[in-house]
């Protein structure tokens, strides 16, 4: 049964190749000052930057420009933005990259006139936001994250050796965003497989959790058959434009909360993989795929019909006279072989975890309550030690 809920989406989408040709429209509503918000140099290689530029100053717009956000923020580069946003009054944090430049943007529109520190206040603390919003719009230039449609965003502080998520409320999610497929060509393979996971984690993430049986667990299985076919598309052709197309709206739709409508949602590989990225810095979607094995394998017990349900509807294993456990296990393992496919990683040395750091990465991962079981420290760490 359906329990009671509110949906409410804000963002508006432009997807296609011609996407771009929207930016204008909606720059009219916003005022002078923009704060231009990107990564590396990837931008400018592509010729992206300059169209950008072009559009902004056809628009008579004042461009402040934040260049360098990584793959996982962190609060200095936060402080940063901050500060740039205040002196120049900003009118719209215009975020052009992948979920990294999108989520830090969101925090930035959230924490630059947030009175005392926001790292305390809004990722710490998870307090509610009660000052003053900046405006944010994404070109979105690779996907995963969903970041493009959520009020999602993560902090990576390396001094504390933390890294945490807040899901702001729908005020902070993107005013519009911007999908052109083309844009994610360039992306090199380990950032677009790693991608490509992180999108089959947030489905899992909220399937695997609360009530069975409902309209978002058939949703959620058909974009995870949709991600699972146009995966092995994409890794043998990056540009074919139909498999890239499919997984940037999969990828929106993953994450943009209407699939979490009805559940609990469980987010404990997220917690468990955020974790180790605060101890290695390593690429996110592979800090999920490298421990996202050994997890469901420890909670399937708890939750063993839904888990049958995902190997017969995702994987198309065959019930014949097997036990719900032996279907599950079967699911697993397609799963498994799906990763090998696409080419994740499957083991946390690989991203430079040791067994020293087990006891940091222990106390650094948050416990929640929303999936089939909720783990212990010392479960966290057999999990870890599974995953090695």
């Amino acid at each position: 049964m359906l329990g009671n809920f509110s949906y409410c989406n804000p963002t508006r989408l432009y997807f296609g190749e011609n996407a771009l040709d929207n930016l204008g429209v909606e720059l009219k509503k916003y005022g002078a000052n923009i704060l231009l918000a990107y990564g590396g140099g990837s931008i400018k290689a592509s010729g992206l930057y300059d169209e950008i530029i072009k559009i902004l100053n056809a628009n008579n717009k004042n461009i402040i420009e934040l260049p360098g956000v990584m793959a996982n923020p962190t609060t200095e580069k936060l402080y940063e933005g901050c500060k740039l946003a205040r002196e120049n009054n900003i009118a719209l944090i215009l975020a052009v990259g992948g979920g990294s430049v999108c989520d830090y943007s969101k925090a930035v529109s959230v924490s630059a006139y947030c009175e005392g520190d926001p790292w305390e206040k809004y990722f710490l603390k998870m307090e509610d936001v009660d000052n003053k919003i900046i405006p944010v719009g994404c070109v979105l230039t690779m996907v995963g994250t969903g970041s493009e449609m959520n009020g999602g965003s993560v902090i990576t502080n390396h001094e504390q050796k933390l890294k945490i998520g807040h899901v702001f409320g729908d005020n902070v999610f993107p005013k519009f965003s911007i999908l052109n497929p083309v844009y994610t060509f360039t992306v090199p393979q380990y950032q677009m497989v790693a991608g490509f996971f992180d999108i089959m984690s947030h489905i899992l993430e909220q399937y695997f959790s609360g009530e069975d049986d409902n309209t978002s667990d058939y949703i959620a299985e058909g974009l995870m058959k949709s991600l699972i076919h146009s995966s092995r598309i994409a890794v043998k052709e990056p540009k074919n434009y139909e498999a890239r197309s499919n997984i940037m709206w999969t990828a929106t739709w993953a994450l943009n909360t209407l699939i979490a409508k009805a559940k609990s949602t469980d987010w404990e590989v997220h917690m468990i993989g955020q974790a180790v990225g605060a101890y290695t810095n390593a690429t996110h979607g592979m800090t999920l795929s490298a421990v996202s094995l050994a997890y469901y394998k420890h909670i399937m017990k708890y939750g063993l019909k839904k888990f049958a349900r995902f190997a017969r509807n995702v994987w198309d294993v065959k019930a014949d006279n097997k036990s719900d456990e032996e279907i599950a296990l079967e699911g697993l393992k397609e799963f498994e072989k799906w990763m090998r496919d696409i080419g994740v990683v499957l083991s946390l040395k690989e991203l430079g975890v040791t067994p020293d750091m087990f006891d940091g990465i222990v106390s650094a991962t948050f416990l929640l309550e929303g999936g089939y079981k909720k783990l212990t420290p010392d479960e966290v760490k057999e999990i870890l030690k599974a995953s090695m």
